[in-house]
């Protein structure tokens, strides 16, 4: 028998020296829960401002004074952004599954997952996943874990590099479901690994695909992250240097010279000062030095999204080709590439020793 996300569902059954009233258990199993972002569940105004709501009013994202800051998202920014961003979201929708992309392919990394580890393993592996926003949600999905029998799970969330407002804040709201649990299963969460030499070698790899494809090799690999204000990382944040070890540790793989590979950081928010240098004025500047070639890739970004597939190859690569830049490559990211699945399947299985 099949439950609502296609995986087997156990046989309950009583236990030996139970009583005959005893409720059904199903056989001890572990769970595997990937996590990612959110998306919104349309592009109408009223979904878009649900899914903002949620993802702008965590702590972890806005840390300002509900008491100041409320007001403003209730009134004025979900007000406005709720339009501009269900355009953007329906200029990248999946129109064929009605979802956006971030969904369809973290169903497909889930689902290739559960394949290899379920030859492994056997049934008593359960793969799944949810999303921090949205649905999927977290506390559903670690609820349908424990009724499918599993008493352990393993909780990765598919950010490469660490940071407070994504993966600290998926774990947060995993930790609280199980607060409202009146039997816990046991939990683990899995570290970042903005370094783990898989991740590098599937970066590498598609770099040196997209360039193979080039007629022209690129002037330029940029590399841009999605962007935090200046104060986190000097309140204690790792997520800049993971970043810049990342992009490090991806140009000595690739052999790549002083200056053929920057950092950047983009999708600014409010009025503070972010992490520099914005992509958006970087791919500006290096076509007004004369780099009219460049190639543009997101490393923390394990699927394509709106940050991606509408803000870096749309309104960056647009503002490239304003300043001067002749040729525009956009890297995607791994996704559901066989090399991505490697590196998580290697991650599951580092993370679950003793248990499976």
């Amino acid at each position: 028998m099949l439950d609502q996300t296609g995986m087997d569902r156990p046989r309950r059954g009583r236990l030996e020296h139970a009583p005959a009233d005893h409720p059904a258990i199903a056989p001890a199993r572990v769970g595997i829960l990937l996590a990612n972002l959110g998306t919104p569940d349309g592009t109408d105004y009223w979904s878009m401002r649900r899914y903002l709501g949620e993802f702008l009013s965590d702590k972890r994202v806005i840390d300002y004074s509900p008491w100041l800051w409320q007001p403003i998202l209730q009134l004025v920014v979900l007000t406005k952004r709720s339009f501009s961003s269900g355009a953007a979201y329906r200029g990248i929708w999946n129109e064929a599954e009605d979802e956006s992309p971030l969904l369809t392919i973290t169903r497909s990394q889930t689902g290739l997952l559960r394949q290899r580890l379920e030859a492994k393993h056997g049934p008593r592996v359960v793969v799944d996943f949810c999303m921090r926003y949205g649905n999927p949600s977290t506390d559903a999905a670690i609820r349908r874990l424990q009724d499918l029998g599993c008493e352990r799970i393993l909780f990765l969330p598919l950010y490469p590099q660490y940071a407070g407002a994504t993966t600290a804040t998926a774990n947060d709201h995993a930790f609280r479901t199980l607060m409202q649990m009146k039997w816990q299963p046991a939990f683990r969460t899995a570290p970042a690994y903005h370094d783990h030499p898989l991740y590098i070698a599937a970066l590498a790899a598609s770099v040196e695909r997209a360039y193979a494809a080039l007629e022209q090799r690129p002037d330029v690999l940029v590399t841009s992250y999605h962007g935090l204000p200046e104060r986190y990382l000097r309140e204690g944040d790792p997520y800049h240097c993971q970043c810049r070890k990342t992009s490090r540790l991806l140009g000595e793989k690739l052999g790549l010279a002083q200056g053929e590979l920057v950092v950047t950081f983009q999708s600014r928010f409010g009025p503070e000062e972010w992490l520099k240098p914005y992509t958006v004025e970087e791919v500006a500047r290096l076509a007004e030095a004369g780099k009219t070639r460049i190639a543009v890739m997101a490393p923390a970004f394990s699927s394509e999204c709106v940050e991606t597939l509408e803000e870096i190859n749309e309104e960056i690569r647009e503002n490239f080709i304003e300043a001067g830049g002749e040729e525009f490559a956009y890297i995607p990211c791994l996704n559901d590439e066989p090399a991505h699945i490697d590196l998580i399947e290697a991650i599951v299985e580092r993370e679950t020793a003793g248990w499976l």
